[in-house]
């Protein structure tokens, strides 16, 4: 049950930021599809040679003070909710990526690793409904659409959300016209963006509640 008290609401934020770097990074150790996001800093890393953990930590620094000019006046708290959020996921997920890698996630059969790739969609489900019911902190991935959706889009969710992914598209396709290869990105990302609501709604009434 959902304890609705300063403790129990940090406790379930500290669970739901594990559970979403351990299922972003399964999602990226089976390459068989990634949430957006994710995918595009796994492109970007491969092409630049920087570490996925950096890169997720940039990425985030940038939305995050994107968010403080759409919201049109700078907000310190928001921000600095959005910077402790990112900072311990980014590099928790790069950690991960590396122990799954290196228990052999990446050579397993394909129907496996897609199983596998499932079932970290749902994880990131669980974790995002998880550490929005805490509500103390938010990734400033998570917070955009939220931005765009009032101030912009006339409550339009579904248009805010899909603006929010122009970016990492963006940042997938020129990844690709550098490197020639694309990654993390396969069935599972398209799983992701038709499930990931559905899956959110139903962890808010099944998990915790």
């Amino acid at each position: 049950m959902f304890e609705n008290s300063l403790r129990g609401r940090f406790m379930f934020l500290v669970v739901s930021i594990i559970l979403n770097a351990v299922s972003n990074a399964l999602t990226v150790s089976t390459n068989m599809g990634s949430a957006i996001w994710t995918a595009s800093a796994t492109n970007l890393s491969r092409w630049l040679g920087i570490s996925l953990g950096t890169i997720l930590f940039l990425e985030g620094v940038i939305v995050a003070f994107a968010n403080l000019a759409f919201l049109g006046r700078f907000d310190y708290f928001r921000l600095i909710r959005n910077l402790l959020y990112i900072l311990p996921f980014s590099y928790l997920l790069s950690g991960f990526v590396q122990v799954f890698d290196r228990l052999g996630v990446p050579g397993l059969p394909i129907y496996i690793r897609a199983i596998l790739d499932i079932v970290g969609v749902f994880g990131i489900a669980v974790a995002v409904s998880l550490y929005q019911r805490a509500n103390l902190i938010m990734h400033p991935n998570d917070d955009l659409p939220y931005i765009l959706r009032y101030r912009f889009f006339h409550g339009s969710a579904v248009v805010a959300q899909w603006i929010s992914y122009i970016p990492p598209i963006a940042i997938i396709i020129v990844s690709v016209l550098m490197t020639g290869h694309l990654y993390a990105v396969n069935f599972g990302t398209v799983w992701s963006l038709a499930t990931q609501g559905w899956f959110i709604a139903w962890a808010d009434r099944n998990v915790c509640a």
